[in-house]
């Protein structure tokens, strides 16, 4: 059974209850159709919940096809990492849910789908999300030192070559980057300091593509890796945990501006403020989840405290 927060698509079988609507018996691809239709008939984006990313994933596919375009359906992406790992997610996640919430400001309706393990989270404030984002196009003047600055500073690495997202090269007149949220990568001709072309290109011929008229620059990652987040993150760090603070690889490697492996798990520690994946949604959000909800919050939480008491001991890798 789900239960939704309002009355969706106002069945005559349940009928509608005080907290909203009761469907069950939905077999098979019934929830996504029965889904479908409460998202055409609200007036506001419908958020569903799910218990893991095997339905979530199937979830989407099923709405996709009973709406046809009609209206978008989008997923925000788990990690796919345990409670404190000490290893970051895969840079392709990472650029999933930034795109993701960068949409959410601006979403009227739609669906958007996602594991109510993955919303327990906190996230990056909506001012990192939103103010960190900026636009380039053709005629645009590049100076391409303080680009190069701005990028590291924004989670994105230099390489020579790029081949993944949050990845960036430059060579002379061509400057190549893979935004995050980007399904390709996009290479920028540049005339002396002018911005001639925007294309994107396939990383593994390396020939240019469709003609852009526009790019949008995401952060790579969820936290800041300019000079105010690297010293807040150092503040934020002594205050939380005792001993020497330069025994912890994250510290030092954060401390020096690099990108360092499970540095996810210690978000909270580079804003004064975080965000919960709800505070990115419209108001008028309707919310779907299932009849199960508190057992799954319960088990969760339960993996969280048994991950927590197995690794707190090492002190090199104090946890939050």
């Amino acid at each position: 059974p789900y239960r939704s927060m309002s009355t969706l698509a106002r069945p005559t079988h349940p009928p509608a209850l005080a907290d909203g609507s009761t469907w069950s018996g939905l077999r098979g691809c019934a929830l996504a159709l029965a889904l479908a239709s409460g998202a055409r008939a609200a007036s506001g984006p419908l958020l569903v919940l799910t218990n893991d990313a095997h339905e979530s994933e199937l979830l989407v596919n099923e709405l996709n096809f009973f709406l046809n375009g009609d209206l978008p359906v989008m997923e925000f992406p788990d990690w796919e990492t345990l409670p404190y790992d000490g290893f970051s997610p895969p840079q392709g996640i990472v650029s999933d849910r930034l795109a993701t919430l960068s949409s959410l400001e601006h979403l009227e309706r739609g669906i958007v789908v996602t594991r109510l393990s993955t919303t327990a989270v906190r996230l990056p404030p909506r001012s990192f999300v939103y103010g960190s984002a900026f636009l380039f196009a053709p005629g645009d003047r590049l100076d391409v030192q303080a680009l190069r600055r701005r990028l590291t500073d924004a989670g994105y690495h230099a390489t020579s070559q790029v081949n993944e997202h949050g990845e960036f090269a430059i060579r002379g007149s061509l400057f190549d980057i893979y935004p995050a949220g980007s399904k390709r990568p996009v290479r920028v001709d540049l005339f002396d300091d002018e911005i001639e072309t925007l294309r994107y290109f396939d990383p593994e011929t390396q020939r240019s593509e469709d003609t852009l008229e526009s790019v949008r620059l995401l952060p790579a990652r969820e936290y800041p890796l300019d000079e105010a987040g690297i010293t807040w993150f150092r503040q934020s760090f002594r205050k939380r945990f005792e001993g020497n603070p330069t025994e912890s690889v994250i510290y030092q490697h954060i401390s020096e501006g690099i990108s360092a492996a499970g540095a996810e798990q210690y978000l909270p520690l580079f804003y004064e403020t975080t965000s919960s994946f709800f505070e990115y949604l419209p108001d008028n959000t309707v919310v779907a989840l299932p009849d199960d909800v508190d057992d799954i919050q319960q088990h969760h939480w339960e993996d969280v405290e048994q991950r927590y008491e197995q690794l707190r001991y090492d002190r090199t890798r104090p946890l939050m």
